[in-house]
């Protein structure tokens, strides 16, 4: 495995992207459950494409786990410095013309960009191209209930999906099914993830960081419109503000563990595993 001895380290010498995924509450379990539905991934080849939110530390976690992968950004920002950090190429992805040739991965892996596009039957066909036959492609999303009520509260306190950059709420499971079948993918598995208390800790958080830390005048390098730091620079930026998070984020945590009261294995977010005819 490569070491990401390029990436700028924390003040504990961990690389930032790292630091932050180490304190997240939802990217930890979203990995949690993809690596349940991808299963041992051996020597086998890997795709990973995701959206605005993510740093490359999901990757760094994949990467860890085997195979030989490959890497997609769908927006340009970030993919220098994704790059630099994971010590290895990151394709800028057109959602309707994947830069990966046919049948090239056993297993793609396409982490919250459908719900970021109006049009998905390019992407859908997209994915199923690149899929190997007898490999797998996993989709994860929010989930698409609006009743959810912390789905809800965020609509309330002025977090709708616009704020998160996404045209709709998300998809639910038997939404991504059918978008599988569509394309000649068999659904084989699914899941949730992020479930009443991690999902209100995390609006909680996003909130302060939209509404009062990304806002400040003296954070102008805070890009607009992200939910969370998406850079060093942007880090750096509200590295107060980010200590304080750090000394919270314990008390966080165990607030979050009580999702596993809930009974059932819904959530916030869901994501879906499909195979292709070998």
């Amino acid at each position: 495995m490569n070491t990401p001895t390029s990436a700028v380290p924390g003040a504990d010498g961990e690389p930032w992207q790292l630091q932050m995924y180490n304190k997240s509450l939802k990217k930890r379990q979203k990995v949690e459950l993809l690596m349940k539905l991808m299963g041992p991934i051996g020597n086998r080849r890997g795709l990973l494409i995701s959206g605005h939110d993510n740093n490359g530390a999901m990757n760094y976690c994949f990467r860890a786990a085997g195979g030989s992968w490959s890497w997609g950004q769908v927006y340009e920002d970030g993919i220098a410095e994704m790059a630099e950090f994971l010590g290895n190429p990151v394709a800028h992805v057109d959602i309707n013309h994947f830069p990966f040739p046919d049948n090239a991965f056993d297993v793609v892996i396409i982490i919250d960009v459908h719900e970021h596009f109006s049009d998905l039957s390019g992407l859908n066909r997209e994915i199923a191209r690149v899929v190997a036959p007898g490999g797998m492609a996993i989709v994860t999303t929010p989930n698409g209930d609006t009743r959810l009520p912390v789905a809800v509260l965020k609509r309330h306190v002025g977090m709708s999906p616009e704020v998160y950059g996404h045209v709709v709420q998300g998809y639910r499971v038997s939404d991504l099914q059918g978008m599988m079948k569509s394309v000649g993918l068999k659904p084989v598995g699914s899941g949730g993830y992020s479930r009443f208390f991690t999902e209100f800790a995390e609006l909680a958080i996003n909130l302060a960081y939209v509404k009062i830390f990304s806002r400040k005048k003296d954070h102008p390098e805070v890009m607009q419109g992200t939910i969370a730091p998406t850079s060093k620079k942007e880090l750096n930026a509200v590295r107060k503000e980010y200590r304080m998070y750090s000394l919270i984020y314990p008390f966080m945590y165990t607030f979050s563990l009580l999702d596993k009261l809930i009974p059932g294995r819904g959530g916030y977010a869901v994501a879906v595993s499909a195979l292709k005819a070998p």
